[in-house]
C-alpha cells in the first residue's frame, strides 16, 4: 500500500454518502506498500479500507479482485470483504481511479515473525488454495515470463556487471514452463509478512490480493517462505520454513512432482521480487507517500538458492 493520488476529506464524504456508513469521522494516508493509493476511513458505520487503483493495476482485472475476495470471504477466509453501494455497486471511481471500499480487519501484520506465526500463514495459505478451487474465473499471471524477459532488459542496463550476469543467466533458465502435473490455482502472490495481520497471538486477516491470479500453487508457497523465512545474509531459516510448509501440507499435502520442482520454484519466487524491486528502484513513481524496498535482498536470496536451495520439508 501507498498514497500516490490525494484525495480530502470532502471527496471521501461525497463517496461514503453512496453507502449505508454514516457520516466521516477519519481519513489517514496508509504509506505501506507500492503499488496503489490507500486510506484508512472511519465513518460512524464502522472502519474500513479505502483503496484506489493506480495505472499498474489493469482495469479489466478490477472485477476479478472484487469477486475473488467476495468468494474467499464467503469462504470463511479472513480476507477484506468489498463492500456495495445502495446501488449494489462495489467498484468506484473517486479522483479520477477506480476505487474501492473494503472492510477493515482487525490486528497488524509481524515483522520479525516466530515459527507459530509462519505456521499460522502456511494453514491459512492452503485454507486459502482451497478456499479457491471453485472459484469461476481465471486470470493469467501478468508478472509470467514475458513480464520477466522486458523487465530484465530495461533494468540490466543499470546494473553492475556481476548482477547483470546473474539475471541474465536466472531469467534464462526460469523460461521453460514449469514442470507438467504441478497442481494449479487460484495464488495470492503476494503473502508478505506486511499482508498478514494477527491479533493477541492469533491470524486476523490476509490482504492485498491486486497480484493474485492462476499460477502454480507451489510458487505461492515460495513466495511466502522466501519473505516469513529468510535470513538477512541470504538463505532461510529452517526451522521457520519447516514450520509453514508443515502447516501448508497438513491442510494439504505436496504432490512428488512439488517436491521435486521446489528448488526451482523458490528461485524464481526471489527472481520475480528481485526484478520487480529492481525495476520500482531504477524507476520510481512518485508519490506522497511511497517506499521502495532493497533490491539487493532478494539478489542474496537467489544467490543462495542457486548454490544450494533446501528440500521441500513436508
Amino acid at each position: 500500500m501507498a498514497v500516490y493520488t490525494e484525495v480530502g476529506e470532502r471527496e471521501v464524504a461525497a463517496l461514503l454518502a453512496r453507502y449505508d456508513l454514516g457520516a466521516l469521522i477519519a481519513l489517514e494516508p496508509i504509506a505501506e506498500g507500492i503499488e496503489n493509493t490507500n486510506y484508512f476511513v472511519t465513518a460512524e458505520g464502522g472502519r474500513f479500507v479505502l483503496t484506489l487503483f493506480e495505472s499498474s493495476v489493469p482495469r479489466e482485472d478490477l472485477p476479478f479482485f472484487v469477486a475473488l475476495t467476495g468468494h474467499l470471504a464467503a469462504r470463511g477466509i479472513p480476507c477484506p470483504r468489498p463492500l456495495a453501494d445502495r446501488g449494489g455497486a462495489c467498484l468506484q471511481r473517486l479522483a479520477g481511479r477506480p476505487a474501492v471500499l473494503v472492510e477493515r480487519l482487525p490486528g497488524a501484520s509481524v515483522t520479525a515473525p516466530r515459527p507459530a506465526h509462519c505456521a499460522a500463514a502456511g494453514e491459512l495459505l492452503a485454507r486459502l488454495h482451497a478456499a479457491a478451487a471453485d472459484f469461476p474465473r481465471h486470470r493469467p499471471n501478468p508478472r509470467g515470463a514475458a513480464w520477466r524477459e522486458a523487465t530484465a532488459a530495461q533494468v540490466r542496463p543499470r546494473l553492475d556487471p556481476v548482477a547483470s550476469r546473474l539475471l541474465a543467466e536466472e531469467v534464462a533458465a526460469q523460461a521453460l514452463p514449469p514442470p507438467a502435473g504441478l497442481p494449479r490455482g487460484i495464488v495470492h502472490a503476494d503473502l508478505f509478512r506486511d499482508n498478514v495481520l494477527f491479533e493477541d497471538g492469533r491470524l486476523s486477516g490476509v490482504i492485498d490480493f491486486y497480484y493474485a491470479c492462476s499460477d502454480v500453487l507451489l510458487l505461492d508457497v515460495a513466495i511466502a517462505v522466501n519473505d516469513w523465512c529468510a535470513v538477512p545474509g541470504g538463505g532461510l531459516d529452517e526451522t521457520r520454513a519447516a514450520a509453514l510448509v508443515g502447516a501448508y501440507a497438513a491442510v494439504r499435502p505436496f504432490t512428488p512432482e512439488e517436491h521435486a520442482a521446489w528448488p526451482r520454484m523458490l528461485r524464481l519466487a526471489a527472481l520475480r521480487f528481485w526484478l520487480s524491486r529492481l525495476y520500482d528502484w531504477h524507476f520510481p513513481r512518485e508519490g506522497v507517500l511511497a517506499r521502495r524496498k532493497d533490491p539487493d535482498e532478494y539478489r542474496r536470496l537467489l544467490e543462495a538458492h542457486r548454490a544450494a536451495a533446501p528440500p521441500l520439508a513436508a
